[in-house]
């Protein structure tokens, strides 16, 4: 179920995709740009979001990807299309290349999804609406722009530093830009898991993630960045401090 409207959650800072699942679009002088994209379901809000800002599909520079999987990923090829640069970590660009599916063989995650099913079988509403949403039948994407370590992306407007988190999937990457407070997590640190019925500032359950063990230990890296707001690729902003996050999450651990 998508949401009514896109939110702003700070200045030139736009909240899009729905109740399961986030992307963000940035307002940047020199042009605008995605942290993750959706599926392709949410090419409408995004096309009429664009359209009340007065700016074309084409005016989306760049693409920053957080992770490979297919609810991240879902408008990838499209905007490509339109002319943006897609840019993702070197051990996440794999599933880009193979498509959707692929996710299941390079970045297989650690636990079956029955287990969770069965103590909460209302878990299955958020792979079934991706499904239906398309989001595992998109094409493959060839081309991305990618990198192998942390680094400040200059080609990008705004100029977000990479922060690579590997746990969740092998190339989980953060986006920090720090001339605004923002640091943008994918799914590295997410504030709702459907599958653990978790609120607040968590891993991912291990039914969706590679190697809990790595996601626990990228915190550590996450508590060397400083924001005013941390935008999950899961679940609502968070406004108190990325250590206070990543404290609570520790606290919670892996499910």
């Amino acid at each position: 179920m998508s949401r009514p409207a896109p939110t702003q959650v700070a200045p030139g800072v736009h909240r899009l995709g729905d109740h399961g699942v986030n992307f963000y679009l940035i307002e940047d002088p020199d042009g605008l740009v995605l942290v993750d994209a959706g599926t392709p379901a949410h090419l409408m809000q995004l096309r009429t979001l664009l359209v009340g800002l007065g700016r074309p599909v084409a005016h989306v520079r760049a693409v920053l990807l957080t992770h490979g999987h297919a609810d991240h990923t879902g408008l990838a090829h499209t905007l490509q299309e339109a002319g943006a640069d897609l840019w993702i970590h070197e051990r996440d660009a794999a599933i880009l290349r193979d498509g959707p599916r692929s996710a299941m063989r390079h970045a297989r995650p650690e636990r079956s999804m029955l287990p969770y099913l069965l103590r909460r079988p209302s878990a299955l509403a958020l792979p079934l609406q991706l499904a239906r949403a398309g989001a595992f039948t998109t094409p493959a994407v060839q081309g991305a722009r990618v990198f192998d370590a942390d680094q400040v992306l200059e080609d990008v407007p705004g100029a977000p530093q990479a922060v690579v988190l590997p746990g969740h999937t092998p190339g989980s990457t953060a986006y920090l830009f720090t001339g605004r407070g923002l640091l943008f997590t994918g799914d590295a640190l997410v504030t709702a898991d459907g599958f653990s019925d978790r609120t607040g500032p968590t891993i991912v359950s291990r039914c969706f993630t590679h190697d809990s063990r790595a996601a626990l230990t990228a915190l550590d890296r996450l508590d060397e960045l400083t924001a005013d707001l941390l935008l999950p690729g899961h679940g609502e902003p968070f406004t108190e401090s990325v250590r206070t996050a990543t404290r609570q999450a520790r606290r919670f651990g892996v499910h």
